[in-house]
């Protein structure tokens, strides 16, 4: 059953460092992230960015007044599929003491809801391939492995 006392909210850069936080997290997280306290200027940076952009959505999940997990929302216009807007979730993160209590499930369930209401026709999302217990979220999720994503490092 999904948790009723989850509230969540868009984020406040005062949620910047529990963000973050939950980003550097994992394996892969954390050679990535620098959590120093201060966090570096370029977190926030990023996050005035996002904010000023209403095509970008930055939440946090609250529980009991704890941030709990966050996920970052991008509403991307296209001229494929006759002009479909698609909505890109990325930065899924729970934090630690929080996972497997059906969290991810409720926020992609806003997610997929809010993606609904811009008049998304579809919604979609990259993974790490050093992630086996995310891929089989996103299959049980309904989602599937249609593509093959590049990146390039810049």
């Amino acid at each position: 059953m999904i948790d009723t006392a989850l509230t969540i909210r868009p984020a406040r850069e005062t949620d910047l460092f529990e963000i973050v936080e939950m980003l550097a997290d994992d394996p892969l997280g954390a050679t990535r992230e620098d959590l120093r306290d201060p966090l570096p200027e370029a977190y926030h940076a990023a996050f005035s960015a996002i904010e000023s952009d209403p095509n970008q959505l930055l939440v946090v999940a609250e529980r009991k007044g704890a941030v709990v997990g966050t996920l970052q929302l991008s509403f991307l216009p296209g001229l494929a599929r006759q002009g479909a807007w698609r909505g890109q979730v990325e930065a899924v993160r729970i934090s630690r003491d929080h996972r497997g209590g059906k969290l991810g499930e409720a926020m992609f369930a806003w997610a997929i809801n809010e993606c609904r209401a811009r008049g998304c026709s579809l919604v979609q999302l990259t993974t790490d391939k050093a992630r086996p217990d995310a891929h089989r979220f996103y299959d049980r999720l309904g989602f599937e492995p249609t593509h093959v994503g590049y990146k390039l490092k810049l």
